[in-house]
């Protein structure tokens, strides 16, 4: 996935009220940029951080600019636009990239189910089951090579493992489809001191046979495309994968 406006660096003034973030420019300009991510984003809105934002001219849009990247000190990148996992995956799933699921040729997304829900993407071939995917954009490390989601508490989270759970009663397959927007990450893994009713809900929900993988991102300045896949552990790694 190309982003439609070329980046420009900045350095990170302030992120506040959630979803605005202060920056400076190269030139010293100083701008207000969206942020489209709702979670805590720790580790990642330091103050003095290297950011990439995307400019837009879009009359429509009261802010000119979206924050899209973390460039960190090592020189890898994350992901901070939390819409950008489902334009991603999408992709793959339509160029039949992802070899788990490569066998459903009719992709749909934004289907509604559950209690007032709706899935992100809904798998169909005619001699398979459904499978219902639920897309989770990890962006939280804080051991080295090691992401971790959710990065704060997500009632709505554990809510859509439950209504996951329940597609299974109904014949169909549920799968939990963590995409990792970060370079530096090798493995993933639950962040469970950080929300313990979403580790409890994870884990009732794989009991039930909710499917779990994970894949990584390529990230530059440029584009944000699907990884490699990635190994995933429900306890803490102990020590990092080969």
């Amino acid at each position: 996935m190309r982003f439609q406006t070329p980046l420009v660096p900045a350095v990170l003034i302030r992120r506040y009220k959630r979803f605005l973030a202060d920056a400076r420019l190269m030139d010293g300009t100083e701008v207000t940029a969206h942020c489209a991510n709702p979670g805590s984003m720790m580790g990642l809105a330091d103050p003095g951080t290297r950011i990439w934002l995307e400019p837009n001219d879009d009359p429509k849009r009261k802010l000119k600019y979206g924050w899209r990247l973390v460039e960190h000190e090592n020189g890898h990148f994350t992901g901070v636009d939390t819409s950008v996992p489902n334009r991603v995956l999408k992709a793959a799933l339509m160029a039949r990239a992802i070899p788990e699921l490569a066998e459903y040729p009719l992709v749909r997304p934004e289907v509604k189910y559950g209690k007032n829900s709706r899935i992100d993407f809904l798998l169909s071939a005619d001699t398979l089951p459904d499978l219902y995917v639920e897309v989770k954009s990890v962006t939280l490390s804080r051991r080295p090579e090691t992401a971790e989601f959710p990065d704060s508490v997500t009632a709505r989270g554990a809510k859509h493992l439950d209504e996951l759970k329940s597609m299974l009663a109904d014949g169909h397959r549920a799968m939990m489809f963590y995409l990792v927007q970060r370079t530096d990450a090798k493995q993933v893994t639950l962040a469970a001191d950080i929300d313990p009713k979403y580790a409890v809900a994870f884990d009732a929900a794989r009991a039930a046979g909710v499917e779990v993988i994970a894949y990584s991102c390529t990230i530059t300045p440029h584009r944000i495309d699907i990884g490699p896949s990635l190994p995933f552990s429900r306890e803490p790694w102990k020590h990092l994968t080969s």
